[in-house]
Protein backbone atom coordinates (compact mmCIF):
# COMPACT_ATOMS: atom_id res chain seq x y z
CA UNK A 1 0.00 0.00 0.00
CA UNK A 2 2.89 2.14 0.58
CA UNK A 3 4.57 1.26 -2.44
CA UNK A 4 1.07 2.52 -4.17
CA UNK A 5 1.22 5.86 -2.60
CA UNK A 6 4.78 6.41 -3.53
CA UNK A 7 4.63 5.71 -7.11
CA UNK A 8 1.32 7.91 -7.08
CA UNK A 9 3.32 10.71 -6.03
CA UNK A 10 6.10 10.49 -7.47
CA UNK A 11 4.21 10.62 -10.76
CA UNK A 12 1.80 13.34 -10.01
CA UNK A 13 5.20 15.20 -9.20
CA UNK A 14 6.57 14.15 -12.74
CA UNK A 15 3.75 15.56 -14.23
CA UNK A 16 3.32 18.74 -12.80
CA UNK A 17 7.32 19.53 -13.43
CA UNK A 18 6.06 18.29 -17.40
CA UNK A 19 3.31 20.76 -17.35
CA UNK A 20 5.07 23.40 -15.59
CA UNK A 21 8.97 23.30 -18.08
CA UNK A 22 6.20 23.19 -21.01
CA UNK A 23 7.18 26.81 -22.45
CA UNK A 24 4.37 28.80 -23.49
CA UNK A 25 4.60 31.20 -26.58
CA UNK A 26 2.77 34.55 -26.58
CA UNK A 27 3.13 36.41 -29.63
CA UNK A 28 2.53 40.29 -30.13
CA UNK A 29 2.61 42.87 -33.09
CA UNK A 30 4.40 45.23 -32.04
CA UNK A 31 3.32 49.13 -33.92
CA UNK A 32 2.50 47.23 -37.21
CA UNK A 33 6.52 47.43 -37.67
CA UNK A 34 7.54 43.71 -36.26
CA UNK A 35 6.31 40.77 -34.74
CA UNK A 36 7.69 39.61 -31.04
CA UNK A 37 7.04 36.47 -29.40
CA UNK A 38 8.07 34.98 -26.04
CA UNK A 39 8.52 31.88 -24.24
CA UNK A 40 9.61 33.04 -20.67
CA UNK A 41 6.52 33.81 -19.00
CA UNK A 42 7.34 30.96 -16.75
CA UNK A 43 10.68 31.79 -16.07
CA UNK A 44 13.89 31.76 -17.81
CA UNK A 45 13.60 28.01 -20.03
CA UNK A 46 16.38 25.53 -18.95
CA UNK A 47 17.38 24.78 -22.61
CA UNK A 48 17.98 26.94 -25.33
CA UNK A 49 14.80 26.33 -27.85
CA UNK A 50 15.20 26.80 -31.50
CA UNK A 51 12.37 28.78 -33.18
CA UNK A 52 9.87 28.10 -36.06
CA UNK A 53 6.96 30.08 -37.78
CA UNK A 54 4.95 29.86 -40.27
CA UNK A 55 1.60 31.23 -41.83
CA UNK A 56 -0.52 30.89 -44.91
CA UNK A 57 1.74 33.66 -46.72
CA UNK A 58 5.11 32.59 -45.35
CA UNK A 59 6.36 29.44 -45.21
CA UNK A 60 8.27 28.19 -42.86
CA UNK A 61 11.05 30.25 -41.26
CA UNK A 62 13.53 29.79 -38.31
CA UNK A 63 14.35 32.63 -36.09
CA UNK A 64 16.85 35.14 -37.53
CA UNK A 65 16.77 37.53 -33.94
CA UNK A 66 16.60 36.14 -30.68
CA UNK A 67 16.28 37.85 -27.59
CA UNK A 68 18.38 36.33 -24.52
CA UNK A 69 18.27 36.55 -20.83
CA UNK A 70 21.40 34.89 -18.60
CA UNK A 71 22.62 33.79 -22.21
CA UNK A 72 19.06 31.20 -22.66
CA UNK A 73 16.85 32.03 -25.52
CA UNK A 74 13.57 33.83 -24.36
CA UNK A 75 12.28 35.54 -27.05
CA UNK A 76 12.46 36.32 -31.13
CA UNK A 77 11.88 39.13 -33.30
CA UNK A 78 9.55 38.73 -37.04
CA UNK A 79 9.34 40.83 -39.80
CA UNK A 80 5.81 41.70 -39.75
CA UNK A 81 3.75 41.40 -42.68
CA UNK A 82 -0.05 42.72 -42.91
CA UNK A 83 -1.98 39.90 -43.99
CA UNK A 84 -0.27 37.77 -41.16
CA UNK A 85 -2.51 39.52 -38.70
CA UNK A 86 -5.53 38.65 -39.96
CA UNK A 87 -4.94 34.61 -40.25
CA UNK A 88 -3.91 32.40 -38.48
CA UNK A 89 0.28 32.51 -37.22
CA UNK A 90 1.79 29.43 -36.11
CA UNK A 91 4.64 29.17 -34.30
CA UNK A 92 7.26 26.10 -32.95
CA UNK A 93 9.59 25.42 -30.28
CA UNK A 94 12.22 22.57 -31.04
CA UNK A 95 14.76 20.93 -28.33
CA UNK A 96 15.95 17.93 -29.88
CA UNK A 97 13.17 15.85 -30.12
CA UNK A 98 10.61 18.04 -27.94
CA UNK A 99 8.51 20.19 -29.94
CA UNK A 100 5.88 22.66 -28.46
CA UNK A 101 3.65 23.91 -31.31
CA UNK A 102 0.95 26.50 -31.21
CA UNK A 103 -1.30 28.76 -33.31
CA UNK A 104 -1.93 32.51 -32.90
CA UNK A 105 -4.87 35.33 -33.59
CA UNK A 106 -3.01 38.33 -34.19
CA UNK A 107 -5.94 40.34 -35.12
CA UNK A 108 -6.85 41.73 -31.53
CA UNK A 109 -2.70 41.23 -30.52
CA UNK A 110 -1.17 44.76 -31.32
CA UNK A 111 0.37 47.11 -29.32
CA UNK A 112 1.53 50.65 -30.46
CA UNK A 113 4.23 52.49 -29.73
CA UNK A 114 3.33 55.43 -26.95
CA UNK A 115 2.35 58.75 -28.95
CA UNK A 116 5.53 61.69 -29.55
CA UNK A 117 6.15 64.87 -29.54
CA UNK A 118 3.67 66.32 -26.83
CA UNK A 119 3.12 70.18 -27.06
CA UNK A 120 1.30 72.48 -25.06
CA UNK A 121 -0.30 75.80 -26.06
CA UNK A 122 -2.28 78.52 -23.78
CA UNK A 123 -4.47 80.20 -27.00
CA UNK A 124 -6.06 82.81 -27.27
CA UNK A 125 -9.30 81.36 -25.83
CA UNK A 126 -7.54 80.93 -22.46
CA UNK A 127 -7.87 77.18 -22.81
CA UNK A 128 -4.90 74.87 -22.53
CA UNK A 129 -4.30 72.85 -26.05
CA UNK A 130 -1.91 69.54 -25.92
CA UNK A 131 -1.11 68.24 -29.41
CA UNK A 132 0.78 64.96 -30.08
CA UNK A 133 1.40 62.51 -33.00
CA UNK A 134 0.77 59.21 -33.48
CA UNK A 135 3.63 56.31 -34.21
CA UNK A 136 1.36 55.40 -37.06
CA UNK A 137 -0.40 57.04 -39.76
CA UNK A 138 -3.80 55.64 -39.71
CA UNK A 139 -7.33 56.95 -39.29
CA UNK A 140 -8.16 54.23 -36.98
CA UNK A 141 -6.36 54.80 -33.79
CA UNK A 142 -8.28 56.19 -30.63
CA UNK A 143 -6.57 57.51 -28.07
CA UNK A 144 -6.67 58.37 -24.05
CA UNK A 145 -5.38 61.28 -21.95
CA UNK A 146 -4.53 61.59 -18.73
CA UNK A 147 -4.25 64.84 -16.90
CA UNK A 148 -3.76 65.59 -12.88
CA UNK A 149 -3.14 69.32 -11.40
CA UNK A 150 -0.60 69.81 -8.94
CA UNK A 151 0.07 66.28 -8.66
CA UNK A 152 -3.24 65.27 -7.48
CA UNK A 153 -4.66 61.94 -8.75
CA UNK A 154 -4.64 61.47 -12.86
CA UNK A 155 -8.21 61.73 -14.51
CA UNK A 156 -8.58 59.53 -17.04
CA UNK A 157 -10.23 61.30 -20.27
CA UNK A 158 -11.40 59.64 -23.97
CA UNK A 159 -10.21 61.47 -26.75
CA UNK A 160 -12.73 61.57 -29.98
CA UNK A 161 -11.58 59.17 -32.59
CA UNK A 162 -8.73 59.88 -34.81
CA UNK A 163 -7.96 63.01 -32.46
CA UNK A 164 -4.41 64.04 -31.87
CA UNK A 165 -5.14 67.19 -29.23
CA UNK A 166 -7.13 67.64 -26.03
CA UNK A 167 -8.50 71.67 -24.70
CA UNK A 168 -8.57 71.76 -20.66
CA UNK A 169 -10.80 74.62 -20.07
CA UNK A 170 -10.08 78.33 -18.29
CA UNK A 171 -6.69 76.51 -16.65
CA UNK A 172 -5.68 78.04 -13.11
CA UNK A 173 -2.65 80.73 -13.39
CA UNK A 174 -0.95 79.65 -10.25
CA UNK A 175 -1.56 74.94 -10.75
CA UNK A 176 0.74 72.83 -12.68
CA UNK A 177 -0.91 70.57 -15.15
CA UNK A 178 0.79 67.40 -16.44
CA UNK A 179 -0.62 65.26 -19.17
CA UNK A 180 0.03 62.10 -21.14
CA UNK A 181 -1.20 60.00 -23.91
CA UNK A 182 -1.65 56.29 -24.69
CA UNK A 183 -3.08 55.19 -27.80
CA UNK A 184 -4.08 51.98 -29.52
CA UNK A 185 -6.29 50.46 -33.03
CA UNK A 186 -10.11 50.38 -32.60
CA UNK A 187 -12.37 48.59 -34.27
CA UNK A 188 -12.46 49.93 -37.42
CA UNK A 189 -8.86 48.42 -37.65
CA UNK A 190 -9.51 45.23 -35.92
CA UNK A 191 -9.85 46.57 -32.19
CA UNK A 192 -7.05 45.66 -30.28
CA UNK A 193 -6.65 44.22 -26.84
CA UNK A 194 -3.53 46.11 -25.92
CA UNK A 195 -2.89 50.08 -25.22
CA UNK A 196 0.43 51.41 -25.22
CA UNK A 197 2.48 52.64 -22.73
CA UNK A 198 1.55 56.30 -21.55
CA UNK A 199 3.66 58.73 -23.22
CA UNK A 200 6.29 61.44 -21.57
CA UNK A 201 4.81 64.38 -19.82
CA UNK A 202 3.86 67.35 -21.10
CA UNK A 203 4.09 70.33 -17.92
CA UNK A 204 2.38 73.69 -18.02
CA UNK A 205 2.60 75.46 -15.11
CA UNK A 206 4.78 76.83 -12.54
CA UNK A 207 7.66 78.03 -15.21
CA UNK A 208 7.15 74.74 -17.08
CA UNK A 209 9.13 73.09 -14.55
CA UNK A 210 10.40 69.07 -15.37
CA UNK A 211 8.48 66.33 -13.71
CA UNK A 212 11.16 65.72 -11.12
CA UNK A 213 11.78 69.03 -9.93
CA UNK A 214 8.19 69.56 -9.51
CA UNK A 215 7.32 67.20 -7.09
CA UNK A 216 9.69 68.78 -4.78
CA UNK A 217 8.32 72.22 -5.13
CA UNK A 218 6.71 74.63 -2.42
CA UNK A 219 5.19 77.68 -2.31
CA UNK A 220 7.78 80.09 -1.18
CA UNK A 221 7.28 82.06 2.19
CA UNK A 222 7.65 85.46 0.29
CA UNK A 223 4.86 84.31 -1.80
CA UNK A 224 2.68 83.89 1.00
CA UNK A 225 3.47 87.15 2.58
CA UNK A 226 2.86 89.00 -0.81
CA UNK A 227 -0.45 87.46 -0.91
CA UNK A 228 -1.27 88.38 2.91
CA UNK A 229 -0.24 92.37 2.28
CA UNK A 230 -2.24 92.38 -1.18
CA UNK A 231 -5.29 91.13 1.13
CA UNK A 232 -4.93 94.06 3.59
CA UNK A 233 -3.91 96.46 1.06
CA UNK A 234 -7.21 95.87 -0.16
CA UNK A 235 -9.17 95.84 2.52
CA UNK A 236 -7.99 99.08 3.57
CA UNK A 237 -8.69 100.50 0.05
CA UNK A 238 -12.10 99.16 0.73
CA UNK A 239 -13.16 100.56 3.97
CA UNK A 240 -11.60 104.25 2.50
CA UNK A 241 -13.92 103.98 -0.58
CA UNK A 242 -17.09 103.16 1.55
CA UNK A 243 -16.21 105.95 4.10
CA UNK A 244 -15.78 108.65 1.06
CA UNK A 245 -18.97 107.33 -0.47
CA UNK A 246 -20.55 107.76 2.48
CA UNK A 247 -19.48 111.22 3.26
CA UNK A 248 -20.44 112.15 -0.38
CA UNK A 249 -24.55 110.68 -0.07
CA UNK A 250 -24.52 112.78 3.05
CA UNK A 251 -23.13 116.16 1.70
CA UNK A 252 -26.06 115.31 -1.34
CA UNK A 253 -28.82 115.02 0.89
CA UNK A 254 -28.08 117.67 3.41
CA UNK A 255 -25.90 120.38 1.95
CA UNK A 256 -24.33 122.62 4.92
CA UNK A 257 -25.72 125.80 5.87
CA UNK A 258 -23.92 129.12 5.21
CA UNK A 259 -22.10 130.34 8.41
CA UNK A 260 -22.97 134.01 7.94
CA UNK A 261 -20.46 136.64 9.37
CA UNK A 262 -21.78 139.22 11.93
CA UNK A 263 -19.92 142.17 10.27
CA UNK A 264 -20.78 141.70 6.76
CA UNK A 265 -22.34 144.69 4.77
CA UNK A 266 -23.92 141.66 2.42
CA UNK A 267 -26.57 140.50 4.01
CA UNK A 268 -28.91 140.34 1.35
CA UNK A 269 -26.74 137.11 -0.15
CA UNK A 270 -28.39 135.25 2.36
CA UNK A 271 -31.67 135.93 0.64
CA UNK A 272 -32.93 134.59 -2.94
CA UNK A 273 -34.88 136.78 -5.13
CA UNK A 274 -37.15 136.12 -7.42
CA UNK A 275 -35.91 137.30 -11.22
CA UNK A 276 -39.14 139.75 -11.32
CA UNK A 277 -37.24 141.56 -8.28
CA UNK A 278 -34.70 144.15 -8.10
CA UNK A 279 -32.51 143.75 -5.80
CA UNK A 280 -31.05 146.58 -3.36
CA UNK A 281 -28.33 146.79 -1.02
CA UNK A 282 -29.52 147.44 2.53
CA UNK A 283 -27.34 150.95 3.50
CA UNK A 284 -26.92 150.45 7.22
CA UNK A 285 -26.02 154.45 7.58
CA UNK A 286 -28.98 155.83 8.26
CA UNK A 287 -28.92 159.92 8.49
CA UNK A 288 -32.05 160.93 8.14
CA UNK A 289 -33.39 163.16 11.26
CA UNK A 290 -35.14 161.96 13.90
CA UNK A 291 -39.06 162.62 14.09
CA UNK A 292 -40.85 163.68 17.42
CA UNK A 293 -44.43 161.43 17.91
CA UNK A 294 -46.63 162.82 20.52
CA UNK A 295 -50.15 162.04 21.68
CA UNK A 296 -53.90 162.74 20.56
CA UNK A 297 -55.01 165.58 22.59
CA UNK A 298 -59.17 166.65 22.94
CA UNK A 299 -59.59 170.41 22.20
CA UNK A 300 -63.29 172.01 24.04
CA UNK A 301 -64.57 174.98 22.02
CA UNK A 302 -67.81 176.99 23.25
CA UNK A 303 -70.32 177.68 20.99
CA UNK A 304 -70.91 181.59 21.44
CA UNK A 305 -74.53 181.60 20.31
CA UNK A 306 -76.01 178.94 22.48
CA UNK A 307 -75.97 178.03 25.85
CA UNK A 308 -75.15 174.53 25.57
CA UNK A 309 -71.50 173.56 24.57
CA UNK A 310 -70.46 170.67 23.20
CA UNK A 311 -67.20 168.85 23.14
CA UNK A 312 -65.51 168.40 19.36
CA UNK A 313 -61.97 166.54 19.29
CA UNK A 314 -59.90 167.61 16.42
CA UNK A 315 -56.87 165.55 14.92
CA UNK A 316 -53.89 167.90 14.26
CA UNK A 317 -50.82 167.12 12.92
CA UNK A 318 -48.84 166.02 16.05
CA UNK A 319 -45.49 165.55 14.28
CA UNK A 320 -42.57 167.91 14.00
CA UNK A 321 -41.34 165.77 10.51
Amino acid sequence: MQLCSSFLFVSRAFWSFEMVSNPDVTCLVINLESIRCMWNLQGTPQVNYTFYSRSRHQGETICAKYLTENGRNIGCTLPYIREQRFESFYTELRDGSKTYEKEHDLKTKVKLNPPTNLTVKNASDLNLWFYWNNTVNLSCVESRVRIRKNDNNWETLKVSRGGKHYCHSLPSSTARYELQVKSRLDENCGESEFWSDWSESVVWGFNNTTVSNAKNEAMPVWTALLYVVSAITLLLLVVILLHNEREAIKIILIPPLPKPALNSPDVEDWFHFSKGLVKERFNTNFNERACTVREYQPVSRSDSNGSDSSRLTTATDQTDC
